[in-house]
């Protein structure tokens, strides 16, 4: 039997990633869609879609139940198939997305969270989701923002990325009018080929493939595309040719790079019992020019949840559909949001 190539649960770039899309556009229409109303004591959540090249793009928009909203957050989905409500199908239940969208209402605070173009909800036929790159995914965000900003009546609005989320909101605000700042959770602070091959040697089963797994991560880094005889038969759907486009686009952002580019008022958001993304990172980010501000979460992890002590608790937790937001997450963005000066 070959050894899996991952260990724990991982949002899985080969999972919504594949050829560039090189169609560019201006800036895209919104159109509000009412399609069924849910509420709660103090949030309303409303079905809402802008328009984009390929048809309608699909999200949630949740406001506050009483009083307007004081400020209005795009919450941006981490990578491979995560729904608006930041559930996957690798493992990941409970929509810890649509928690943080309530807990963000309860503080006076609208947000919309978002289907990524081809998927889910914002799906289309005869679209492929591995058509859209994190350039893509950053033009739909421009797209999300001036939606929120007009419907809450807002000046601008924030951008909270998780995950490949963070990268997302940081390529988005190279553009920066219309967005009020940057919430970076749970993001890398390194180059995606970096972290990709600290992980493999991380794993003590992956040893033997490595010698074959480099060089294809070596090729992609250099924007060269890799025969799939040359990558072992575990690798082959993580390093499919169809996903290797979005990989090398992927691999080609700099998160400090393009954090320093950005002049706005950034918090990063970090848990000290992730799994996937640890502290290196966060402080990276934070280190990358003055003014960013970090919060760091005990406990956390990567699904933005604090498990029990282990790593066994902390992987069970993905699956948890019972399970709390780590307490501090929600208190930290919305003080952030309220003293930030956009």
């Amino acid at each position: 039997m070959q050894a899996s190539p991952t260990s724990i649960p991982r949002y899985d770039p080969a999972g919504s990633t594949a050829k560039e899309c090189t169609v560019r556009y201006p800036a895209l229409t919104a159109a509000l869609v009412f399609a069924g109303l849910a509420m709660t004591a103090n949030a309303a959540e409303t079905e809402v879609h802008v328009d984009s090249p390929i048809g309608p793009l699909a999200g949630s928009l949740v406001q506050p139940a009483k009083g307007p909203a004081k400020a209005a957050v795009v919450i941006l989905p981490g990578s491979g198939p995560t729904d608006r409500n930041g559930d996957n199908p690798m493992g990941v239940k409970g929509g810890p997305y649509r928690q943080l969208a309530n807990a963000l209402a309860e503080q006076g605070i609208a947000s919309v969270r978002v289907d990524k173009r081809g998927m889910f909800g914002s799906r289309h036929e005869g679209f492929d989701p591995n058509h859209a790159t994190i350039d893509v995914y950053a033009d739909d965000t421009h797209a999300w923002a001036s939606f929120l900003a007009t419907t809450t009546k807002q000046r601008c609005v924030w951008l909270l990325g998780h995950s490949e989320g963070v990268l997302v909101a940081e390529v988005a605000a190279q553009k920066p009018e219309g967005i009020c700042g940057l919430i970076l959770v749970s993001g890398a602070g390194r180059k995606a080929a970096d972290i990709l091959i600290e992980q493999l040697k991380a794993n003590p089963a992956n040893a033997q493939f490595l010698p074959q797994v480099l060089p294809v991560i070596e090729d992609l880094r250099q924007g060269k595309l890799v025969e799939a005889s040359k990558i072992p038969a575990p690798f082959q759907p993580l390093f499919n040719q169809d996903v290797q486009p979005y990989i090398i686009n992927w691999f080609q952002k700099d998160p400090v790079a393009l954090l320093k580019a950005y002049k706005g008022p950034v918090l990063v958001v970090q848990g000290d019992n992730d799994l996937q993304i640890n502290m290196t990172d966060a402080h990276a980010l934070a280190g990358a020019r003055a003014g960013v501000e970090l919060k760091v979460i005990p406990g956390m992890n990567h699904v933005l949840r604090r498990p029990a002590e282990g790593q066994a608790a902390n992987i069970a937790s993905y699956g948890d559909t019972s399970m709390p937001l780590a307490p501090g997450l929600v208190d930290g963005i919305a003080g952030f949001v309220a003293s930030a000066k956009p």
